[in-house]
C-alpha cells in the first residue's frame, strides 16, 4: 500500500515538475504556426499581383481569398487575439512598426503594444498582432508583395477567429497615391 501511494506521489510530481516546459513548447508550436499563416497571407497576395493588373474600382478589382486557420487544440496554446493590423504611421487609429527591427508596433498614443524577433522587414504596411492568453501581444510584419506594391488593411483593422478558420479577401486596386492589396474580411 505504502508502495503505491509513493508511486503516484512520485508520478504527479514529476508531472508537476513538466507541465511549465510543456506549457513553453505549446507556446512556441503556436507562434510558428502563426507565423506560417502569415507566410500564407504574404504568398496569397503576392500571387494576386503576379497574375493581375491593378484598377481604379474596387467592385471591379482582381480578388482571392484565402482561409487563415488559428491553431487551436491540445497541442496549441489559447490565443487571446489575433488581428490583422495597418502598420502605417501615415493612418489614424491604427499602429506604427519601428522600421529599424521590423517587429515593434506601436501605437498612436506611444504606447508599445509588442515586439518580437521578425526583424529585417522594412516593407511591411500590415502585420498579424496575436497574444496568448496572460502575456504581451507579439507582432509578425507581412512584408509587401513588391516595392511598388503594398498591403492595406481595408477599413481598419480585422480581428480573426481565435479558434478555428476566418476567411479574407484581397482586391488588387490603384488610385492617384498608390497601388494596393487591400485585405477584408469575407467570413
Amino acid at each position: 500500500m505504502i508502495r503505491v501511494v509513493l508511486t503516484v506521489l512520485l508520478a504527479v510530481a514529476l508531472v508537476a515538475a513538466s507541465l511549465p516546459a510543456l506549457d513553453a513548447t505549446r507556446t512556441e508550436t503556436t507562434a510558428e504556426r502563426i507565423g506560417a499563416e502569415a507566410e500564407r497571407i504574404e504568398r496569397a497576395a503576392a500571387d494576386l499581383v503576379a497574375g493581375s493588373v491593378a484598377v481604379d474600382e474596387p467592385a471591379l478589382a482582381a480578388r482571392g481569398s484565402l482561409v487563415v486557420r488559428a491553431p487551436s487544440g491540445f497541442a496549441a496554446a489559447p490565443i487571446d487575439d489575433l488581428t490583422l493590423v495597418n502598420v502605417d504611421p501615415d493612418r489614424d487609429g491604427e499602429a506604427s512598426v519601428d522600421r529599424s527591427n521590423g517587429a515593434v508596433i506601436e501605437r498612436d498614443d506611444g504606447t508599445v503594444v509588442g515586439g518580437g524577433d521578425e526583424g529585417g522587414v522594412t516593407s511591411a504596411d500590415v502585420a498579424l498582432a496575436y497574444r496568448f492568453r496572460g502575456e504581451p501581444v507579439r507582432v509578425i510584419p507581412i512584408p509587401n508583395p513588391t516595392d511598388t506594391v503594398g498591403l492595406s488593411v481595408f477599413e481598419g483593422p480585422i480581428t480573426l477567429r481565435s479558434t478555428g478558420e476566418s476567411r479574407i479577401e484581397f482586391r488588387f486596386v490603384t488610385d492617384e497615391e498608390k497601388t494596393s492589396v487591400l485585405i477584408s474580411r469575407t467570413g
